[in-house]
């Protein structure tokens, strides 16, 4: 999908006009690209979160020559899907996790008994 495909099935979904779909969608990504560009976070719950990722300056290599070089600093966005998000896309991965949490406090909750029988 992409954004004419998703500004159509906007305007079909609440029945209003192509082009006010459109103005919606660029608002919206006008905003989330503002806010991210200040530093702050944009998040939306059970999608997941935009935010600013800083990457540090390192030296790499020159694959064609084997000359070290310096790569600058920069800042990323970086998107962090949310659990509903995920639970949409593999729903198998999420039936496994969420398996595995209460087996987890289980086993924490066992660790200070066994500790306890020890110290007899």
């Amino acid at each position: 999908m992409n954004k004419t495909d998703l500004i159509s099935h906007l305007a079909s979904k609440h029945e209003v006009s192509k082009a006010e779909a459109g103005r919606i969608v660029e608002t919206l990504l006008d905003a989330i690209v503002t806010t991210v560009k200040k530093g702050d976070t944009v998040s939306i719950p059970g999608f997941g979160s935009f935010k600013q990722h800083a990457r540090a300056a390192r030296t790499g290599v020159n694959p064609s020559t084997g000359d070290k070089i310096k790569i600058a600093a920069a800042k990323l966005p970086k998107f962090s899907p949310g659990a509903g998000f995920k639970a949409a896309v593999d729903p198998k991965a999420a039936a496994r996790k969420a398996a595995a949490k209460p087996a987890a406090k289980v086993a924490k909750a066992a660790k200070p008994a066994a500790k306890a029988k020890g110290k007899k």
